[in-house]
């Protein structure tokens, strides 16, 4: 067996050692480079910022700019709820028989009165109907007239001994069956009478068309609705307000209402809360009324403006906030060895307030903010 000794003499010089050394080299090589590498990417390479005990260099000089302070307003805070524009007095107008319609008078949006025409619809075979009842009522008025003279005679008879008690009862049981008959065919004329009515579709109310389900030559059967009417005169916010602030409500009281659309804030009274809370958003629905503003329409989306008592909020010019991108900036004076400086920072911003706008966070009260030069 080989000793060490002629192991490393076999090794000594052969290509087998050679090629061990070149590869330990290159693995050498490339330890320093990754080396290096992470040493790079974490900065090592790149110069330090300022310590925190070093001098502070702000921004741009300040120069001529308008300088405004940040001011502190205390205002009523209020919170809003979503709700809903809807018609006090709404009503869905639908047929009472199965008919065809032959005359449609409205459309949708037009105006009408209380009575006026609306529809019509087949009303042949009611006619039809009444002048059987009609001509039923008439034999039975003349059978009723027969029996009743014949039991006045037979009275007479009987009290002359010429009739008998049973042709007397015989009378009055006839004359009673007339009467019955005569009773049952008023009804029935009254019964197609209104039916016959029934085919003239009229307005219930003073109102606007909201939508016209049904045309002309359309069969309706009934129950089912033809056309919506509303008042557009009185229309009512419902609102979806969380229990805690529902439980600052009452019916009677004044509230504002802001509606989105048309841009337009009004005073109306809650003339409703409904005493059952939404399982799902425990949440409760209170209803609005108040002076309709014209453009207001039933479907609009609106606002109900709950007191929360006042609220201390800072505020700044509108013209001092720049916006870039996602960011409201805004340029803060700040002092530096004697000099004004104007440094750029983000704010959050809340409501608007004329040309004012609240600031959330970013300043302080008493900071100074610059105005755009013109």
């Amino acid at each position: 067996m080989a000793t060490a000794a002629q192991v490393r003499h076999t090794l000594k010089g052969s290509p087998m050692r050679k090629r061990l050394l070149t590869t330990l080299g290159l693995g050498l090589v490339l330890t320093a480079i990754v080396v290096v590498l992470m040493l790079f990417l974490t900065g090592t390479f790149h110069k330090k910022v300022a310590a925190a005990n070093e001098a502070f260099t702000p921004g741009r000089p300040a120069g001529n700019a308008t300088l405004v302070t940040v001011q502190s307003v205390t205002i009523d805070a209020v919170e809003p709820a979503v709700g809903t524009i809807r018609p006090v007095y709404e009503s869905a107008v639908a047929s009472k028989i199965m008919e065809r319609v032959v005359e449609m008078n409205v459309k949708a949006g037009q105006h009408v009165k209380q009575g006026q025409v609306l529809a019509k619809l087949d009303n042949s075979s009611l006619k039809n109907r009444l002048e059987q009842a009609s001509s039923s009522l008439a034999a039975a008025q003349a059978n009723a007239d027969q029996t009743l003279d014949t039991l006045t005679r037979t009275k007479r008879a009987r009290q002359s001994n010429v009739a008998t008690d049973m042709e007397l009862k015989a009378a009055e049981n006839a004359n009673k069956a007339s009467q019955a008959d005569l009773a049952r065919a008023k009804q029935s004329v009254q019964e197609a009478t209104i039916a016959l009515a029934y085919a003239t579709i009229l307005s219930p109310m003073d109102g606007t068309v909201v939508d016209k389900k049904v045309d002309v030559g359309d069969t309706v059967s009934p129950g089912q609705v033809m056309l919506t009417l509303f008042d557009p005169g009185r229309m009512q916010l419902v609102a979806t307000v969380r229990e805690s602030l529902a439980q600052q409500l009452a019916v009677g009281k004044p509230i504002n209402v802001h509606i989105d659309a048309i841009n337009a804030s009004c005073t109306g009274t809650i003339s409703e809360i409904v005493p059952e809370a939404q399982s799902a958003s425990r949440s409760f629905s209170v209803k609005v009324t108040g002076p309709c503003r014209p453009g207001v329409y039933t479907g609009m989306f609106g606002r109900l403006m709950i007191p929360l008592g006042q609220q201390k909020l800072l505020v700044i010019p509108q013209a001092a906030v720049r916006r870039v991108g996602q960011l409201d900036l805004v340029d803060v004076a700040v002092k530096q060895d004697g000099k004004t400086f104007l440094e750029r920072r983000a704010v959050q911003l809340g409501e608007r307030m004329n040309d004012q706008v609240c600031v959330l966070s970013g300043l302080q009260e008493g900071e100074r903010v610059a105005l755009p030069t013109p």
